[in-house]
């Protein structure tokens, strides 16, 4: 006798899906998101933070590299009576003419530096939204040169050298005070370095008071490693410290081709720094007197130095 089907069952052939074509269909979720696109991951924050970073990096590179630009009726004219190098003058187009203003016209025309007329607008971007009032100033990028120059303007005037290298110096108005120290006390030119410090800005052009022009700059990638070729080339460095080992009076090397190394006032020189100098000395100073600005501590020095080699 022939087998029953189970109660209940049916029998069926074989069916055809839709392929998933039909409105009922699943949708996939797709591929998991890397980390880093999912926004409440942390790695999608850092790699915005690391973006945000390389983009202020890169308009503080071009800031730095590009033209400076002065802004402002006092600060264009005491840069051009200071003789600050500049290669155009931006005046606006109805400006309400002053003294200043006037001045600075007959300062620029004297100078040969061209002026062109520019909108508010233009103004803004040019001076990066800076209160212009309606003038700016701009600054050519400073050429700096090498390490070796300096050794070279020494050799030419048969003098020993005497440099003045800058370790954490950030404040142009500090970095130009020096160079104009070192001017003036027969210094043969200033070393610093590319990153993490002042370079010559128009501020730092203002107060070196014309002295950025008689005296060379240097700029390194590595200040370390300009320090270990100075010495290579039998310059003693020497560097400032207020726990120095010996005094500044006490020095006997002056005579030398020196290179004295000012930190800034609140760090002082690095330890790396320090330990590459062949002599760490202190500039005796009252006991009420916490520190000196780095600018003054420069002068001193080199003041020191310029009075020995000429005694």
């Amino acid at each position: 006798m022939a087998s029953n089907p189970r109660a209940g069952g049916s029998k069926k052939g074989p069916t055809k899906g839709s392929g998933g074509k039909n409105k009922r269909s699943l949708q996939g979720r797709g591929p998991t998101p890397k980390a880093e696109d999912r926004v409440y991951h942390k790695a999608h924050k850092s790699a915005a933070a690391k973006k945000a970073s390389s983009a202020h990096q890169a308009r503080r590179r071009k800031k730095e590299n590009g033209p400076n630009m002065v802004a402002g009726r006092n600060s264009v004219l005491e840069a051009l009576r200071e003789d600050v190098p500049a290669t155009t003058m931006y005046v606006a187009g109805r400006i309400d003419s002053d003294d200043r203003v006037r001045e600075a016209i007959t300062l620029a025309t004297k100078r040969g530096i061209s002026m062109l007329e520019a909108s508010k607008p233009d103004l803004d971007r040019l001076t990066d939204d800076a209160i212009h009032q309606g003038i700016a100033l701009q600054i050519p990028p400073y050429e700096y040169a090498e390490p070796r120059d300096l050794l070279a303007v020494a050799a030419d005037r048969a003098e020993a050298p005497l440099l003045v290298a800058l370790d954490g110096i950030t404040d142009p108005r500090n970095l130009g005070a020096i160079v104009r120290s070192a001017a003036a006390f027969g210094g043969h030119g200033v070393i610093i370095p590319e990153r993490r410090a002042a370079s010559m800005t128009a501020a730092a052009w203002k107060t070196s008071a014309g002295a950025a022009a008689r005296i060379k700059i240097a700029q390194v990638v590595n200040l370390a490693r300009a320090i270990d070729e100075l010495k290579k080339q039998n310059v003693f460095v020497v560097g400032l410290d207020m726990d120095g080992d010996v005094e500044l009076p006490e020095l006997t090397f002056s005579r030398d081709p020196v290179c004295i190394v000012v930190g800034s006032e609140g760090k002082g020189i690095s330890r790396l720094i320090a330990d590459k100098c062949d002599q760490v000395v202190s500039i005796p100073i009252a006991a009420t007197t916490e520190s000196l600005n780095a600018g003054i501590a420069a002068a001193v020095s080199l003041y020191e130095v310029a009075r020995t080699r000429r005694g």
